[in-house]
């Protein structure tokens, strides 16, 4: 049967089924039964899919179960409270860079950011972030399969919501809980903030590998800067793709290494893949053409890589070090404060100092920080220059060094190094200063760091000053420039040693300081120890490492420490004077404020009375004269501005370790050192040679420092006005040999000075030091002439030294008196008898007997030399002398002492003593020096006989002939003129032995 016929027989019978309605009744059942079949695996699913999505529910309850419900507030606030590298700004808020940091962030706002960053970030890491409610359930479910099949290519399913509460709320663990926690926070997080705040947030806070220095980034503008040199609003569509790559991988995908370099062409192909698929997905989302597309493609991302930008660590790491320490210490003592502590709590307790240093450093270099300095940056600039170019240091030195791993000793050339301050006088402010030569030659700032003895710049703040403000001297009292150990058996015998090794008598206060003498600074010093002046004067000038011994050494007078003192803390004590005797606190941090622009911290400056404004200007006042003719005269031949009213003070320190000079003027206080990192001389030899002393390299380099700072802001530098001088400064007279008001006496041979005192502490006491009348030394001692006393032997002007005083003061211990006298002094000085000891004429017996004869008379050419008389009343020795052998002797001089040098040779001396009473004892032997005239005489005579006699021989020889009487006649002429010749050169000859006799006497005396 053909399929025709099969069709046309069944049709008819399918025609007849459906009009006896047996098809339908069948196909109903059927369908009864089929759609109760899937009505109940409906239902079944239904149940399923109800039970599974409570389960579900169930269980995601229970993961977040202990996450607490945040305000949009406190969302917020942990959404925006992200790490951000604190900034560190010269004074006049002139950027100077970030702080040092593990993570270098910079924040800015979305509408600083190019349209090419936003929407590449958005293509790459979260296209449906305009649409979403902070989760895609597609996406986690994506993410989720991919995870499950350990698929190849795995797109992530988290949002850039869902990544922002990831890094700023949660952490990165990976677990379920984790997720669920931030899917329920991203949700919430929607409600919280628009879109625009989230896209900024996570700009700020993503991870962008590392910049060209290799430092870590996070943040779009940071990224912009340390990538590609440019701030983010001007990134271009390659940049936005390369930079949007970074963030899957930001170690994997950056250009540079750890170091700063870029990495060789294999290691930076991913990145340069990573940055294709951000071009991409930038225009499958529509976000570019396919014009832009191909140009982004084709475009050398490469070659527009930054170089490496010099951090301020790198330019200025002495400052950058110091203010970080600075600003640490500061946040610090915050922290501890506000959890009740005290500063003095954290400096006894080391855990507390630890803890707190730890939450400060942090602190610092995650809360973006504004931290605003003192420094001038044109001055330190300068500053800087000069202390790498000055050319007068001195020397290398040979210095030995240990290996501390192989215990290997080699030897090196050490540098002399450097360091000064320049600080502002009424406010304390760290204008300025010098840490060393360079950072490369040693990483130590010797400014802030370095402990070291400050020599006599230790005088004016120890001694003089407080001397003064007790009243105990004033720049017009005298003082003894001598060892005075009787009364100052507490000093080590004969110490200290002034400079020069010499000693200067009787000087005023003024001429020590201005020559900085030792000995008066240190017997100065010990009338005023027990007052303790290191604690009430050097305390509250901010000295802080002052150790016990030092409230008592007598050697702290001269700047000699146990440990020493900064060049921060001996300028900021000069400053001290500059300030009308107010000390204030140097300081470098001025204001640290918040990213937010809130004042964390700002100084206040706080003055501290130190010295009265008489004392502070009679100190300034005296060390004016060490500028213009004392220790520091050299700044005349090198200040720019010589009539800036600058006084100051040098200091040397033992052994010459150190050189110093600080100075101040009415406005700042500037200060410098020299010194090798290990102590050793500063002295220069043949093998060591030095242009200049040590004082005056130092003093070069503080010049060089002025002038730059002087030229760069004048009006700070050199002020027009002087020192204010305070009221009741007056000007007295005073006699120079004790300080007290001239005595008619003093007044008549011309001993009086004058200077500027404290009214307080003015003379007004007459001066008793002298004493009138004709005095002679007697056995040493300085006597009143007698009646009968010759007065060729008095001493002075008939004015000597008063006893009493010289025992009041205990002058008349020392064995020579002499040594009260200033150092070449003359003139009104010679009209003061100064002979050891002091006694009255009462005091001589006459025992009715001439002295005994000088003795042992003996001659060095024309220097005639005896031993003294025997007896104890003489006064001195007279001189005679005699043309000859058997002449008259005549009186040619007399002397006090027991040697004389006499005016020419060829002549007989003796000597005789003479005593109080005018006794005169019998002569000396006699010494002849040279010829006498009689014995010349006869040598004369003898010759002119033998001429004679010759003569006489000659003519009875004559002959006849004329030609032979001439000839004859001629040897007779020449044989005389010979003679005569003869005895001129043998005249020449002893007068030139008499000159050499005579200069090696001058040379003996």
């Amino acid at each position: 049967m053909n399929l025709k016929n099969f069709a046309v027989k069944y049709k008819d019978k399918v025609k007849e089924w459906w009009q006896a309605g047996k098809i339908q009744k069948n196909f109903r059942i059927t369908y009864d039964v089929v759609w109760n079949i899937i009505l109940f695996f409906i239902i079944i699913g239904c149940i399923g899919l109800f039970f599974a999505g409570g389960t579900g529910a169930g269980y995601f309850a229970s993961l977040v179960k202990d996450e607490p419900v945040r305000s949009a507030e406190n969302m917020k606030e942990d959404i925006y409270n992200y790490e951000e590298t604190s900034e560190l700004y010269f004074a006049d808020d002139k950027y100077l860079g970030n702080i040092r940091s593990d993570l270098y962030r910079e924040e800015t706002t979305l509408d600083k950011v190019s349209d090419y960053v936003k929407d590449a970030i958005i293509a790459t890491e979260d296209s449906e972030f305009e649409t979403h409610n902070g989760v895609v359930p597609k996406a986690i479910l994506r993410a989720i399969y991919q995870e499950a099949t350990n698929s190849a290519v795995k797109t992530g399913g988290s949002t850039l919501t869902q990544q922002l509460i990831k890094n700023q709320i949660l952490t990165n663990e990976v677990s379920f809980e984790r997720k669920a926690k931030e899917i329920l926070l991203a949700m919430r997080l929607e409600k919280s903030l628009s879109k625009d705040e989230i896209l900024e947030a996570y700009l700020n806070i993503v991870p962008f590998g590392r910049n060209a220095s290799g430092d870590n980034i996070a943040g779009i503008e940071t990224a912009a800067q340390g990538i590609f040199g440019v701030g983010a609003s001007e990134i271009n569509l390659a940049q936005a793709a390369f930079i949007a790559g970074l963030p899957q991988s930001p170690s994997y995908y950056t250009p540079f290494t750890n170091t700063g370099e870029i990495k060789d062409e294999d290691a930076l192909q991913p990145g340069l893949n990573r940055m294709q698929t951000v071009l991409n997905r930038m225009l499958e989302s529509e976000y570019i053409t396919e014009d832009e597309y191909k140009k982004a493609s084709d475009y050398d991302i490469t070659a527009d890589f930054t170089e490496p930008t010099p951090t301020p660590l790198d330019k200025y790491p002495y400052l950058t070090n110091e203010v970080e320490e600075r600003a640490k210490d500061i946040i610090m003592k915050q922290l501890a404060e506000q959890d009740g502590y005290t500063e003095e709590d954290i400096a006894s307790n080391d855990s507390l100092q630890e803890e707190y240093s730890i939450l400060a450093d942090r602190n610092l270099r995650r809360k973006g920080y504004k931290i605003h300095t003192t420094i001038d940056k044109k001055i330190y600039d300068a500053f800087q220059k000069i202390g790498e170019e000055y050319d007068n240091y001195g020397p290398d030195k040979p210095q030995t060094v240990i290996d501390p791993e192989t215990g290997e000793e080699t030897t090196i050339m050490e540098p002399v190094q450097a360091a000064g301050m320049l600080i502002e006088n009424s406010s304390g402010k760290i204008i300025s200063f010098l840490g060393g030569r360079g950072y490369d030659t040693s990483e130590v700032n010797h400014a802030t760091d370095t402990l070291r003895n400050n020599g006599s710049t230790m005088k004016p703040l120890l001694v003089y000053g407080p001397a003064m403000e007790a009243g105990v001297i004033q720049p017009g009292s005298i003082v003894l420039d001598h060892h005075l150990n009787a009364r100052y058996p507490q000093l080590p015998k004969d110490w200290p040693k002034n400079y020069t090794g010499t000693t200067h008598g009787l000087v005023t206060a003024r001429e020590a300081l201005k020559k900085s003498y030792n000995i008066p600074a240190a017997t100065t010093y010990q009338e005023i120890v027990s007052s303790d002046p290191a604690t009430n004067y050097l305390e509250k000038m901010g000295f802080s490492s002052l150790t016990e011994e030092d409230h008592t050494n007598a050697s702290l007078a001269i700047g000699s420490l146990g440990e020493g003192v900064t060049v921060e803390e001996n300028v900021n004590a000069f400053s001290t004077f500059g300030n009308n005797g107010k000390f204030v606190d140097a300081y470098m941090i001025d204001k640290i404020e918040t990213k937010d622009g809130d004042v964390l911290y700002e100084h206040e400056s706080k003055p501290v009375d130190v010295f009265t404004p008489q004392t502070s200007y009679l100190t300034v006042d005296m060390m004016r004269d060490v500028l213009t003719s004392g220790t520091a005269t050299y700044t005349q031949s090198r200040l720019s501005n010589r009539s800036v009213d600058w006084a100051g003070k040098t200091g040397t320190s033992v052994d010459w370790w150190d050189a110093w000079f600080v100075a101040t003027n009415p406005n700042v206080t500037m200060g410098t050192w020299i010194g090798y990192d290990t102590p050793k001389e500063l002295t220069c030899n043949a093998q060591y040679p030095c242009s200049t002393g040590y004082s005056n390299r130092n003093i070069g380099l503080w010049s060089e420092l002025v002038n730059a700072a002087t030229e760069i802001d004048p009006s700070l530098m050199a002020p027009d006005n002087k020192f204010d001088r305070p009221d009741n400064i007056v000007e007295r007279s005073f006699c120079r040999t004790s300080g007290m008001s001239p005595s008619d006496l003093c007044k008549d041979i011309g001993l009086v000075g004058s200077d500027i005192f404290n009214s307080k502490f003015a003379p007004d006491e007459e001066d008793n030091s002298l004493v009138s009348g004709d005095f002679v030394k007697v056995d040493g001692k300085s006597v009143k002439a007698g009646d009968k006393s010759p007065s060729e032997f008095t001493d002075g002007d008939g004015v000597s030294l008063n006893p009493d005083w010289l025992e009041v003061n205990m002058y008349d211990t020392l064995s020579d008196l002499s040594v009260l006298k200033p150092r070449n002094a003359g003139g009104a000085w010679d009209k003061v008898s100064f002979s050891a000891g002091s006694s009255a004429s009462s005091d001589i017996s006459d025992d009715g007997k001439a002295p005994s004869p000088p003795s042992s008379l003996s001659n060095s050419g024309t220097k005639l030399k005896w031993k003294k008389s025997s007896s104890k009343d003489v006064v001195g020795y007279r001189i005679f002398r005699a043309e000859s052998k058997d002449g008259s002797f005549s009186l040619i001089g007399n002397t006090t002492d027991s040697s004389y040098t006499v005016p020419s040779k060829g002549a007989v001396y003796q000597v005789k003593a003479v005593d109080y009473f005018g006794r005169e004892s019998s002569a000396s032997k006699t010494i002849q020096i040279g010829k006498l005239k009689d014995e010349s005489k006869d040598k004369e005579a003898d010759k002119k006989k033998d001429k004679e006699k010759k003569k006489e021989e000659d003519n009875k020889d004559k002959q006849d002939d004329s030609s032979s009487d001439d000839g004859e006649q001629q040897s007779d002429n020449n044989e005389q003129e010979n003679d005569e010749q003869t005895e001129d050169q043998n005249n020449q000859q002893d007068d030139q032995e008499d000159k050499n006799e005579d200069g090696s006497a001058e040379q003996e005396e």
